[in-house]
């Protein structure tokens, strides 16, 4: 199935995904430069020096079909940006993605990360036609793990110190879902 274009922004019962705009940077600060929310991630915590760079890089990511072949969503949630989801392809065909997504931890515990990374998930499949979605974490992620579980992706690997990160040997963890797992899901 070739790619379809994503109808963006994609609305979902409490949140509506869309793009990044340049006016989101003092929210995706608030969250992106606390050291518990990089704690996992492969970047340190954003300063108001480093935030234009970033968002910069968010911005130029508008749909796989794009020459980023990436998307970079945030999920807004009564007017503040609170999270975040990024797709990409990983290899040259365009059939295999990769997820990811950071959420504002004063907005955990209440479903918002599953409610904005399901539909995103679903576009990976319906409208971009990948056949694979993967997703790496920091194998201390529990919180990460346990949302792969209620999307319906299956824990493929746990790769013991395999990457070198903010002064430490750790693990991942890789999560996967194919097309074809949806309809076990």
């Amino acid at each position: 199935m070739p790619p379809q274009k994503l109808s963006l922004p994609l609305q979902t019962t409490r949140l509506t995904l869309r793009l990044p705009r340049p006016e989101d940077a003092e929210d995706l600060l608030t969250y992106s430069g606390r050291a518990d929310v990089a704690q996992y991630l492969l970047e340190e915590p954003w300063t108001p020096d480093t935030i234009g760079a970033k968002l910069t890089e968010r911005l130029a990511r508008v749909g796989l079909d794009s020459e980023a072949r990436a998307l970079a969503l945030v999920w807004e949630y009564a007017g503040q940006v609170i999270g975040e989801t990024a797709l990409w392809l990983t290899e040259e065909r365009g059939e295999v993605a990769e997820i990811g997504w950071v959420l504002h931890p004063d907005f955990s515990g209440r479903g918002l990360a599953t409610e904005a990374v399901r539909p995103v998930l679903d576009a990976a499949f319906d409208v971009y036609g990948v056949r694979r979605v993967a997703a790496r974490m920091d194998a201390r992620n529990a919180a990460s793990a346990r949302l792969c579980e209620r999307l319906g992706m299956r824990r493929e690997a746990h790769l013991r110190q395999d990457w070198w990160s903010k002064g430490e040997w750790t693990d991942t963890l890789i999560y996967g879902m194919l097309v074809s797992d949806r309809a076990k899901t």
